[in-house]
Order: C-alpha cells, then structure tokens, then sequence
C-alpha cells in the first residue's frame, strides 16, 4: 500500500510534510479539516506513506459488502451513530488495551458545516493519557501533514486555543464547509 499510495499522492500531486514523534505509541490524530469524501483517500494515502498504522471512525452503514472488508483492513472502526453508546469510553478502552494505537478522528464530526466542532476526540486523549498530534490537508498548497504535538492540559478553553491557531491558513477543498468555532 505504501508504493501505491506515494504513485498516488504523485499522480494528484500532493507533497507530504512532518511526522508522527517516533516516541509516541498511541495518539489522536485530529483530522481537519474533513469537508469533502476526497479527504479519506488523500489522508490515507499520506499516512500510509508516513508508515503509520492508525484506526479511524466510520458510519456502520459503509461496513457493508463491497466495501466494508477493505475499510476494515485499512483501518476502520464502524459507529452506530444510532444508538446512544458511550463513544469516547468505548475509544479510550480500545487505546488502553493496545501497545501502539492511532486513531484519526474529524474534529467537524462530519463533512458538512457544523457550528462547533464535536470535542471527543479531546476527551479521548484526555482520558487516554495521550497526545494529539494535529494533521491536515491543505488543498491550496496540496499539503497532507503531521503538525504539533501535545498532551491536553484539561484546560479545554487553553488547549483550544492552541489548535484553532495551528489550523487557521489551512485551506480545505471546500472552505465554505469549514467552522474554526470550537468551543
């Protein structure tokens, strides 16, 4: 997948920027921003050449055959968005019980405009005990990367602040779908 993924990236010429601390075993990745079904391929292919082996969230629904073998092979965790489930419990126990684990978590929740972004994947990391690492595609420039690194403080207003500025020139393929309303 890796040599598929850089003849990819450079067919659509993409370029990829950073990486992953190699001391961190298990992080969020937050995935920002997400506002077109081209991001999935885009950033898989970036983190495939980045050698990570990461874990994602999904709609059950896309679990399905044809494509549900293969999305679970790269990586694919299914959500009931249905059911009223304990979400962020339910992550932190599958970090907790692995060596190594990234999971890549949209902070929109979706690919359409939210007014604020959906917070689990904070309190995953809180609760977790691990970092998170900001990613990003940048369409502008055709830049899939790994930015800043850290652990949540518990001061959310804080640690906020710090990623809506890390993500605030990154341009998404769809601008107009994008909210940096946090909190």
């Amino acid at each position: 997948m890796k040599l598929i993924s850089k003849i990819y990236l450079w067919l659509i010429g993409w370029k990829i920027e950073g990486r992953i601390p190699p001391e961190v075993r298990k992080c969020i990745l937050v995935a920002v921003p997400h506002t077109s079904n081209l991001d999935f391929p885009i950033a898989r292919a970036v983190l495939y050449v980045m050698d990570v082996n990461l874990r994602y969230l999904i709609k059950k629904e896309w679990i399905r055959f044809p494509l549900g073998p293969l999305l679970k092979a790269s990586g694919a965790i299914a959500v009931d968005r249905q059911k009223n489930t304990n979400l962020v419990e339910s992550i932190i126990e599958i970090i907790n019980n692995a060596d190594d684990m990234v999971v890549v978590i949209p902070a929109e929740g979706t690919r359409d405009l939210v007014k604020k972004w959906k917070l689990g994947f904070y309190y995953v990391a809180l609760g977790a005990g691990v970092p998170i690492v900001l990613s990003y595609l940048d369409y502008e420039k055709k830049i899939g990367g790994i930015g800043p690194t850290f652990y949540p403080t518990g001061n959310l207003v804080e640690d906020m602040q710090q990623i809506r500025e890390f993500y605030k020139n990154i341009v998404p393929r769809h601008p107009e779908n994008v909210s940096l309303e946090i909190i």
